[in-house]
């Protein structure tokens, strides 16, 4: 198929053939996953390319809901079972998790905050840091007494929860640092990020998917590369 490109005055220009800059602006190890995906065939992975663009950017939505959703329910839980807002100061977290507050806290003082308050360091506080909370080792210093709470809708084991959540912060992760997305069950993740905002506030869900752009981009996907 023609490939529209617009050349340096504004113009549109046909080609039958990729332009060299494509390669050198993506690279080649990048631009492999395309070509792979599609026998070779180079205009028809500049289309998945450019799709993988666009359904990156709706995903960003959804995926944004859930992390807002998370951290905040968890932080409500643990600033009620501590006491205090900035609950990271007595609750008993591990070396790996203290390392990311003080991290956040590095960076709000670069940024001018020196005495910054608990939510500007819930804010800088990372998905993956709100996943980690769930994990076994907090079982009973977490979970028990506080966590389990944040997921009012939610009645099975912490495990699978975790694991859901976790996959959600690879899918952001890859996002976020421009990667392929193509070859994810994104079907799948869609339906999964909708089904964990569910167990915190069922109420969001409706709402917020009459704004949400990814079915309608997952219908676009380029011939020859669906699951």
């Amino acid at each position: 198929m023609p490939l529209h490109v617009s050349d340096d005055f504004g113009g549109v220009v046909l080609h039958t053939e990729l332009p060299g800059w494509i390669e050198r602006v993506i690279s080649v190890p990048r631009f492999a996953s395309y070509l792979d995906a599609l026998s070779g065939d180079r205009l028809g992975a500049w289309d998945l390319y450019q799709w993988n663009v666009v359904v990156s950017e709706a995903f960003y939505g959804p995926l944004h809901w859930l992390e807002i959703c998370l951290r905040n329910a968890e932080h409500d839980r643990l600033r009620n079972r501590f006491g205090t807002d900035d609950w990271w100061r007595v609750a008993p977290l591990d070396e790996y998790e203290m390392a990311k507050v003080s991290a956040a806290n590095q960076k709000l003082a670069r940024k001018g905050v020196r005495r910054p308050p608990a939510d500007d360091v819930v804010t800088e506080l990372s998905f993956g840091f709100w996943v980690s909370l769930l994990s076994r080792k907090y079982d009973r210093r977490l979970w028990v007494p506080a966590l389990h709470g944040a997921f009012p809708y939610y009645s099975g084991r912490r495990e699978p929860l975790r694991d859901n959540l976790q996959t959600m912060v690879l899918l952001r992760n890859r996002i976020m640092h421009h990667e392929p997305i193509h070859r994810r069950h994104l079907e799948a993740d869609h339906a999964k990020i909708y089904r964990l905002l569910g167990y915190v506030e069922p109420q969001s869900v409706g709402r917020l998917r009459a704004d949400d752009r990814v079915p309608e981009v997952l219908t676009r996907r380029p011939e020859g590369t669906r699951r």
